[in-house]
Parts: structure tokens; sequence; C-alpha cells
């Protein structure tokens, strides 16, 4: 397997945030940090950051997730995403880019796009995270299932391959990076008891593949 920087979302650790969540991170064994503001250089932040400018996506490298499928959204989506060069759109189960058809065609109304693939995002809809990949220019890692966004890396229920996705990742010749995402969002309907136990509990299996 390719050995690809393998990072953690800093939602995992709210509410410490930037340098916290950072020193957090690296204890760990984190190679980098996916944030949602900027932060000091000197800690494990991506170089240019990954913001989510929701709703609306701002032009350089940052990732905003598809709006809410609704009328009028998939027209707005496009201008939007078309008037932001550089940033990466993130489909997710309820958005109105939310399957490999969705996906190409928005790679079709905006020439040049590219996302930012979620396994967790994928499984969650019913789909193979390994047929969106090719289209990845960010990949979050996280164990789900039809209906369920993030599963513990060992639940039974889990339908991610985390050894096929970096299979594929090789042979696409993927040079960007994987950043593993738990977090605990009971306001949003995802709730979670632990998300860095279980943030570094896929660290260690995903590394296990990676040696």
């Amino acid at each position: 397997m390719g050995r690809y920087s393998l990072g953690v979302v800093d939602v995992a650790f709210w509410p410490d945030r930037g340098p916290a969540a950072a020193e957090r991170a690296r204890a760990l064994g984190f190679e980098h940090v996916d944030v949602a503001v900027d932060v000091d250089p000197a800690t494990l932040a991506l170089p240019v950051g990954c913001p989510t400018a929701f709703p609306r996506p701002v032009p350089g490298w940052c990732a905003t997730p598809a709006p809410a499928a609704g009328e009028g959204r998939w027209e707005q989506t496009v201008a939007r995403f078309r008037a932001a060069p550089g940033a990466l759109l993130e489909p997710w189960a309820g958005a109105c880019v939310h399957s490999v058809e969705t996906v190409r065609a928005m790679a079709a109304e905006v020439p040049g796009l590219r996302f930012l693939i979620d396994t967790g995002h994928v499984a969650d809809w019913g789909g193979d995270p390994c047929e969106l990949l090719e289209w990845a220019d960010h990949v979050q890692l996280r164990q789900g299932a039809p209906g369920r966004t993030q599963l513990h890396v060992d639940d039974p229920d889990g339908v991610v391959d985390f050894a096929a996705v970096l299979a594929r990742l090789d042979a696409l010749g993927y040079r960007g990076v994987c950043s593993v995402e738990h977090f605990d969002l009971p306001d949003l309907g995802w709730p979670l008891a632990d998300p860095v136990g279980w943030a570094d509990d896929l660290r260690r299996h995903v590394a296990a593949l990676m040696d």
C-alpha cells in the first residue's frame, strides 16, 4: 500500500481547537490536522488549512459540504462552485450531491471541480467510496454503513474496506492526504461519547495497512 500522510479532523477534539487540538493530535501520532480556521503554521495544520466555508465556498483549497437537497439547490451549487475555483465539494447523504451519478454530473457542470470524499458519508448513502476516489483531492476516513455515517472501525456492520480504499488510491496515483474524522455533534444528530478514541483506533488500523 502507498504511504499517505495520515491526519485527523480537528472536530474530534472539540472544544479544544487550534494549537490545543494540534498538540493532542501530535501526541497520538497523527501527522496533520484538518482545521476549521487558520491556526499557527507551527502546529500540524495542513499548509493551507481546510476551512469549511458553509454555505458558500471560497476560492482556493478549502472544503465545503454540498447543500442539502431542495428546490434550486443544484443550480445554486453549480453557480457557487463555478465562482470559487479550487474549492473542494464534499458530498453527503441528504445533500444535492449524494451519489456517483450526482458527483459525475456536478463535475461535468463545473469544469475542474474536485471533491473531498468522506468514506463514512459514502457508506451512509449506500455507496462504495472506491467508485468516487478518481475525483478526490482530499480523503476523509471513517467507518460507516447504510443509514449510519460513523461506526467504530471494528463494528461488524461497517461496510468500508480501508484496504480497498488504499489500493484504489495507489492505482490512481493519489497525491493527497488522508484524514480520520469522528465527532460528537449531538445537536446535528451525530452523538459520540469518545470521538478521539475512535479516531485513534482507526488511525492505528489504517497505519497498519500502510506499513
